[in-house]
């Protein structure tokens, strides 16, 4: 070894680690722990719950494990490079191998069944099959998935990274999303709805409309439905707990800390520098401090003042949070004969929180290993849609546990006309709202995800504040419209954000 080489060594060796503070322990703040962590920095993470996770979420009741964060998972294809990222940060070991669900959902309504097929060819054929009244539609619609199969989110590295491992669209990868281009602007002005309301066929129209939340636009819906197609969005086994766990696991392995039960009520910022954080019980003192909590709620409640840079202000006024009221069942009954994604027509709209919905969209355990006791079955449910302001009134009124249990009831009623094993046979009931959302999560709104609304604007907000150095953001709130890949992108952003700021290599853990 050089002289030169033994002094930059010794020099790297000796210098101080700086020490960074992650808010948060959700997929966003342990894919940036695990980064820092792995790229020399001192990483603590900072976690209200008693888990991680944060919205990537299950839980267990009596036996019973009810999967309330991922129902698939973009990236789980390994011919994308987001998969390289999922697997150098551990979420994807071989402890969760990935299982892609064909039929992806499933409608039955007496003799009749009604197939969402990966296959696009599949899907074709079985919906003309179908409803051949619709056919020019379905035809249309399978024009605009295969249009999309190869449009997936491209994973970079920021301006000016020192890294050993480059990531960057290739040419050919870049060149396949191209055709889609011309589409992409018509499909982002219309509305969903108004997509699925071209099919003349009601249960079409009801399996359809069971793919994502109604409040989106058509683009949201065909990229969902290429993903499908492409091989994309399979399910790990174990789901959201399992694979939190694992990415926990990694970031501790590599030296990282993670403090559950501390929440952290404010980022102190001195002179335009943070030197901190302030807990329930005492101040953490750091050099850099990264906030993967909901931004929209942390430029609101974790500065004083609120943050008012004009991203911030922007995020105000631009994030429409998209909310869901969980269902769980543990059924006393093995339903592996029932569809695992599996969409219900009703005849009478269910109606909670002031939303009415025609179709009930259920995730059927039965299959799955480790979600029940031997011979019986966990079901969910998710009514996306506006209810947090309704919860929020219940809550402050006194009823919210009553209206829980109220809807619990009449949602087993429904069901018990459509699977009668589970008459007399639920032993488990759990409803989540978005209050149950944001009391865990400290989440906008109790909202999982934005709403990427037809016309509305396609955000991507910056990884790091202006007005406040050493402060960075990561999460879903990133960009539109949010979810795991997001979260997960963005957390690897802002790691290497911090490790140009601070002139450090960015390495990437080795799997």
């Amino acid at each position: 070894m050089q002289v030169a080489d033994r002094y930059v060594s010794w020099y790297i060796i000796s210098m101080p680690q700086q020490n960074v503070i992650i808010i948060g322990a959700g997929v966003a703040g342990l894919t940036a722990g695990t980064y820092l962590q792995s790229s020399g920095f001192n990483v603590t993470i900072l976690e209200q719950h008693v888990i991680p996770g944060g919205l990537s979420t299950s839980w267990t009741r009596k036996g019973y494990l009810f999967e309330g964060g991922m129902h698939w998972l973009t990236g789980s294809s390994p011919k994308l490079t987001l998969n390289r990222i999922w697997h150098e940060v551990g979420a994807l070991k071989d402890n969760n191998p990935v299982f892609n669900k064909d039929p992806f959902y499933t409608l039955t309504d007496g003799d009749r069944t009604l197939n969402l097929y990966r296959d696009i060819d599949r899907l074709e054929k079985h919906f003309i099959s179908f409803a051949p009244e619709d056919e020019p539609a379905i035809r249309r619609m399978c024009r605009d998935i295969r249009l999309f199969m190869n449009v997936h989110m491209p994973v970079g590295d920021v301006c000016g990274l020192k890294t050993d491992l480059h990531t960057h669209p290739s040419v050919t990868e870049l060149c396949a999303m191209a055709p889609a281009v011309l589409r992409l602007p018509a499909l982002a002005k219309q509305s969903y709805i108004d997509y699925v309301a071209q099919f003349k066929n009601e249960d079409i129209r009801h399996l359809l409309q069971s793919v994502i939340g109604t409040r989106y636009n058509a683009l949201s819906f065909i990229y969902t439905l290429a993903s499908f197609a492409s091989g994309d969005c399979g399910y790990p086994e174990g789901g959201s707990l399992r694979m939190t766990q694992n990415m926990a696991g990694t970031f501790t392995a590599l030296g990282g800390r993670i403090l559950f039960r501390t929440k952290v009520n404010n980022v102190a910022v001195e002179n335009g520098r943070v030197t901190g954080v302030s807990t329930e019980d005492n101040f953490i003192p750091a050099d850099r401090v990264v906030v993967t909590q909901d931004t929209r709620q942390a430029v609101d409640t974790l500065f004083n003042p609120p943050l008012n840079e004009k991203w911030a202000q922007k995020m105000r006024s631009a994030v429409v949070s998209e909310q869901n009221m969980f269902l769980c069942l543990g059924v006393r009954a093995d339903l592996s004969n029932y569809p695992r994604g599996w969409v219900i027509p009703l005849d009478t709209p269910f109606t909670a929180a002031g939303l009415s919905f025609g179709e009930l969209r259920l995730n059927n355990y039965a299959e799955y290993e480790g979600h029940s006791p031997e011979g019986c079955t966990a079901l969910t449910c998710l009514l996306l849609g506006p209810s947090y302001d309704w919860w929020k009134a219940k809550k402050a009124g006194g009823t919210y546990r009553q209206e829980k249990e109220e809807l619990m009831k009449r949602f087993i009623a429904v069901l018990e006309k459509h699977i009668p094993e589970i008459a007399g046979n639920v032993e488990v009931t759990d409803a989540a709202t978005p209050c149950t959302y944001e009391r865990y999560t400290g989440c906008f709104e109790g909202g999982w995800m934005s709403v990427w609304e037809p016309g509305g604007p396609s955000f991507t907000f910056p990884a790091k504040s202006k007005t406040a150095d050493g402060v960075y953001f990561a999460g879903e709130r990133s960009m539109m419209p949010g979810g795991l890949p997001i979260t997960v992108w963005s957390g690897r952003r802002a790691a290497q954000v911090v490790c140009r700021d601070a002139n450090i290599e960015f390495v990437a853990p080795r799997y």
